[in-house]
């Protein structure tokens, strides 16, 4: 039998994570000494091979839990254990790989596909001011491991030597470090029809780095769907507040 196709062969590598292809994770669980615990998002399990049991994964506290429904914002997550080569995807978007040294970086909970089970996972503010003053909120993920996240479409890493804004539909991550605050631009006009339809930003400030994807969440649709709560399948969506303004906008 011939075909193309059979070019796509696994990969061999043995990293705890490993790109298959730009659209594909795959993680070794349990095997040649990596950890035998990794949490990914609901529902972005595509295939495995080997021994693996899924399971719904906590907030991790009580006060993380409160955020996290409070604000809309954080990862409908599972952990995956077990000994086994297990793969993820989520609706075919770009996949990236993140190793952290001890570091932080803030994550758009929509753009997080998979992490290593010891690093430590929270929902933090955007910009300082909090719900009354129009803040937003994020998802802080710190520690030593990786993080594999997505985007839709090939990314630009923009430096944030010069002071930076994003569509807050299209920020991705960002250096933990960087001083943030929301700028709004909205005007009466909006009311009627006749505005930019750039409403809101996340401005950066500091020695850093923002990444933004080439597309924006759709909003249309970010409020209509629930979790996909089972391993399977190619991903899933939160619905809620938490999709507005590209799953940053606490409900």
């Amino acid at each position: 039998m011939k075909s193309d196709i059979f070019a796509n062969a696994e990969t061999t590598q043995t990293d705890a994570f490993t790109l298959q292809n730009s659209k594909m994770l795959k993680v070794r669980i349990g095997l040649d000494g990596n950890p035998d615990t990794v949490v990914a998002r609901q529902g972005a399990m595509i295939a495995y091979q080997g021994q693996a049991q899924f399971d719904y994964q906590g907030a991790g506290g009580l006060s993380k839990m409160l955020k996290q429904k409070l604000s809309g914002e954080g990862v409908a997550a599972m952990t995956v254990s077990g000994q086994a080569e297990v793969f993820f995807a989520d609706q075919a978007a770009d996949v990236h790989l993140i190793y952290l040294e001890g570091d932080a970086i803030s994550i758009n909970g929509k753009n997080v596909l998979a992490y290593q089970a010891g690093l430590d996972v929270d929902v933090h503010f955007v910009g300082g001011g909090g719900i009354a003053a129009g803040g937003l909120f994020n998802t802080l993920v710190s520690g030593t491991g990786w993080v594999a996240i997505t985007t839709k479409g090939t990314p630009v890493v923009l430096s944030t030597d010069a002071p930076t804004a994003v569509d807050s539909n299209a920020v991705v991550c960002w250096s933990a470090n960087l001083q943030t605050n929301i700028i709004s631009s909205f005007k009466f006009n909006n009311l009627i029809g006749r505005g930019s339809g750039e409403a809101v930003q996340v401005g950066f400030s500091g020695q850093g780095w923002v990444i933004v994807q080439p597309a924006e969440f759709d909003l249309a649709t970010a409020n209509q769907g629930g979790t996909n709560t089972s391993p399977g399948g190619s991903g899933s969506s939160s619905g809620g507040v938490g999709g507005a303004l590209g799953g940053l906008l606490g409900r």
